[in-house]
């Protein structure tokens, strides 16, 4: 779990190595079996807190409060399939609320044109796996500078040499064509979904549910502008949104509405509705001791010590400022310049020596995200830290057991795909961490702490309709 700083530079990165080393050495130089139990040690809850404090991590306090209205209609967009060429995908198709962490359960994504529903979607004929995995919107607005698995949305300043942004904040595929007025980094990622063909868009020449055409995949895929405005002619076209977007933006006539008020309330919306940050370790790391189990505690140590995670899941986050090639095999159709393969970050920076970076993900609410890493290569936190404690071993024999059947053929375990993936893994995970099975249950625990309760069912979220009148996801 570490990975390269990119963006604006860090001088934590320095002091963060030191710091583990540190911690690693005091705990390697005493016996497992009797540390917690001399009486000259520090209490487990001391050791848990020096080892914490080097990291910059707190206790994240609550969220600015939303505007209702805009709120209400972000709801409505967000479980709604009009935003879709074909009307047969909404954003919460791929982020459910019946799902554990608002996702979709499944390793690689599936996107318009799919059979079946929930769980057991599969890509219709013609169509294919997306090539990444669906990532939680829970903690989405708490304020990480990158977004996507490739970061290819992210604040001006940490993403990629010369991007263009928009008005200085910023940087996203869409350059200077993204529109001005986003309130903020997660508005700006709402802008995207409706412009690709595979998640929501479609392809030229599909006909929707209604047995329409779908005008909205007529455009060239450059024209950013020309979906987001094609979009938005459908939803002033219902009543019912025309009367949500009044009261969320009472001061705009209905003819000057873009594409980036309907994003603006999506993120409100994520923000009200995502944002969970009351879990174990956040009680702990307010004082409140008797919060996280000793399992957890001991975890922790290990997480900000010797299993040195905490050199890259860091900061109230605990991640979400970095990108990392941890040795994840590659899995599906790939995308961009490598496809079959997926560059990752590479792409994004076209710099070779970061081919298979990924960014890293904040860790608050892990426990409810699986499938894990880019591609959903690892379906339980106990297949993860078990990558993490033999990372060369691990990418070479991977265990396809762990996919959905569906999936299995399309690993990529060839040797020269292997290698070349090997070449740029962090040196830090190169060698083995050789942690017991009792440390890497301790790890998960820890892990699990991380979990707010409220966050594990949130299927009060959904409307009961749209104003399409199409079904809603739930």
């Amino acid at each position: 779990m570490t990975g390269m700083q990119l963006g604006r530079p860090s001088r934590r990165a320095t002091s963060a190595l030191a710091t583990t080393a540190a911690v690693a050495a005091l705990l390697g130089a005493c016996d497992r079996k009797s540390e917690f139990s001399d009486p000259l040690q520090p209490s487990l809850d001391a050791q848990v807190r020096s080892a914490v404090s080097g990291w910059g991590v707190v206790p994240i306090g609550e969220t600015a409060p939303q505007k209702p209205a805009l709120v209400e209609l972000g709801r409505a967009l967000m479980f709604d399939r009009v935003l879709s060429g074909n009307r047969d995908v909404s954003c919460a198709t791929c982020h459910r609320a019946s799902a554990q962490g608002a996702g979709d359960g499944l390793s690689l994504a599936i996107g318009t044109g799919a059979t079946g529903t929930g769980a057991a979607r599969a890509p219709g004929a013609g169509r294919h796996f997306l090539p990444r995995n669906s990532p939680s919107l829970i903690d989405k607005g708490l304020g990480a500078p990158y977004l996507f698995w490739d970061g290819s949305v992210a604040e001006v300043g940490f993403g990629p040499v010369g991007a263009q942004g928009n008005n200085g904040r910023f940087a996203t595929p869409a350059g200077p064509a993204l529109p001005s007025g986003l309130d903020n980094l997660l508005a700006a990622q709402a802008m995207f979904p409706v412009v690709n063909r595979g998640e929501m868009r479609g392809l030229p020449g599909d006909r929707d549910v209604l047995g329409q055409p779908n005008e909205l995949a007529q455009y060239d895929d450059a024209d950013f502008g020309g979906v987001w405005r094609a979009v938005m002619r459908r939803l002033v076209a219902i009543p019912g949104y025309v009367q949500l977007f009044r009261a969320a933006y009472p001061n705009t006539p209905v003819d000057g509405l873009e594409f980036r008020h309907a994003a603006n309330a999506i993120a409100a919306f994520e923000v009200a509705a995502f944002t969970h940050t009351r879990s174990p370790f956040d009680r702990f790391l307010a004082r409140e001791d008797g919060a996280m189990s000793t399992d957890a505690k001991r975890g922790a140590l290990l997480f900000f010590g010797e299993a040195r995670c905490s050199s890259c899941h860091a900061g109230p986050l605990l991640g979400g400022n970095s990108f990392a090639n941890v040795g994840v095999p590659q899995i599906g159709p790939g995308t961009g310049t490598g496809a079959p393969l997926d560059y990752g970050r590479g792409d994004v920076d076209r710099i070779s020596e970061l081919r298979f970076f990924f960014r890293v993900p904040p860790l608050r609410n892990v426990e409810l995200t699986g499938p894990y890493m880019h591609n959903g290569a690892f379906p339980t936190l106990e297949a993860v830290v078990k990558h993490y404690n033999d990372v060369p071993l691990s990418l070479h024999e991977y265990d396809l057991a762990q996919l959905d059947p569906s999936l299995r053929g399309s690993v990529h375990g060839d040797q020269t795909t292997i290698a070349a993936i090997e070449r740029s893994i962090d040196p830090r995970i190169r060698t083995p961490l050789r942690l017991s099975d009792a440390e890497l249950h301790d790890l998960v625990a820890f892990l699990k702490s991380l979990t707010d309760p409220a966050a594990r069912d949130l299927t009060a979220i959904a409307p009961a309709s749209v104003p399409s009148g199409l079904p809603v996801e739930r």
